[in-house]
C-alpha cells in the first residue's frame, strides 16, 4: 500500500503538487488522470524518488521514503518515451539491465514470446519502430517480477495488435496480486483497466475513489465523457 500524506512538490515560484493526501491500494489499478501540467508525471517521480519532496511523506508498505533507494528493486517503471543507446541490440540492452540491477529476471523469455520479439531483439535500436521499442520497453518494466508496476502512457505508440496484448500483460499482472499505477490519456483504456482513479487538477487531487463512482456522479455514460465534464 501506497500512503501519500501532505505531499508538496514546487520548482522556483510553481508550484506543483499541493498537499496531496491518497492512498493506493494493493493489488489494484490506479489511474492518475488529469489534463497536461496537472502533476501527474511529478507525482510518479516523486514515489520513484527521482524528485525530492519539499514538504509531506510517501510511504510504501509502511516504509518511509527518505533518500534510501533500495525499494525501488521492487518498482519496475515504463516511461513514456524511454532513452536508449541506440548502437546496442535489443537483446544486448536487456542483458545490460540485468547486469546492471544484479538482479535475476524471472520473465524475460516469457515477455519476448507474448510480445513476438524474438527477431527483432537482434536488431539495433535504432533500426526499430516506436512501437517495437515501446514493447522492450515493457520487457524491461516486468521482467523482474515487480512488485509495484508505474506504467507511464503505456500503450502509446502501439498499435491495436500490440496494445491488446499489453492489456492482456497488466490484467495478468493485476491476478497475481501486483499493485500497478498508470496515467493514460486514453479515457477508454482506463476504463478497461483501472479500478481506482486519482483526478489532479493543477497539482490538487479533486476526485479520488472508483472509476464507475466518477462516472455516476459525473451523470455521463463513459470516462471520457465523465472527465471532460470535469475539465470544462
Amino acid at each position: 500500500m501506497i500512503r501519500i500524506k501532505g505531499l508538496s512538490k514546487s520548482f522556483g515560484k510553481l508550484k506543483v503538487l499541493r498537499s496531496l493526501n491518497a492512498t493506493i491500494q494493493d493489488k489494484k489499478i490506479t489511474a492518475i488522470v488529469g489534463h497536461n501540467g496537472s502533476g501527474k508525471t511529478t507525482l510518479i517521480k516523486c514515489i520513484l524518488g527521482l524528485d525530492k519532496l519539499d514538504s509531506g511523506k510517501i510511504l510504501i508498505d509502511g516504509f518511509n521514503l527518505n533518500g534510501d533507494w533500495s525499494y525501488r528493486k521492487h518498482i519496475g517503471y515504463m516511461p513514456q518515451m524511454a532513452q536508449f543507446p541506440e548502437n546496442l541490440t535489443g537483446e544486448e540492452l536487456l542483458d545490460m539491465i540485468i547486469d546492471i540491477r544484479e538482479q535475476p529476471e524471472h520473465t524475460k523469455e516469457v515477455l519476448v514470446e507474448h510480445f513476438k520479439l524474438k527477431t527483432e531483439l537482434k536488431k539495433p535500436l535504432k533500426h526499430l519502430s516506436g512501437g517495437t521499442r515501446q514493447k522492450i520497453n515493457v520487457i524491461l518494466a516486468l521482467m523482474f517480477d515487480p512488485q509495484l508496476l508505474l506504467l507511464d502512457e503505456p500503450s502509446s505508440g502501439l498499435d491495436p495488435v500490440s496494445s491488446s496484448l499489453l492489456k492482456d500483460m497488466i490484467m495478468m499482472e493485476k491476478a497475481r496480486g501486483k499493485t500497478i499505477i498508470i496515467t493514460s490519456h486514453i479515457m477508454s483504456e482506463i476504463q478497461e483497466l483501472a479500478d481506482t482513479i486519482l483526478y489532479l487538477v493543477d497539482g490538487q487531487i479533486i476526485f479520488d475513489g472508483p472509476v464507475l463512482e466518477l462516472i455516476r456522479q459525473s451523470g455521463e455514460k463513459n470516462l471520457e465523457r465523465a472527465v471532460a465534464k470535469m475539465m470544462s
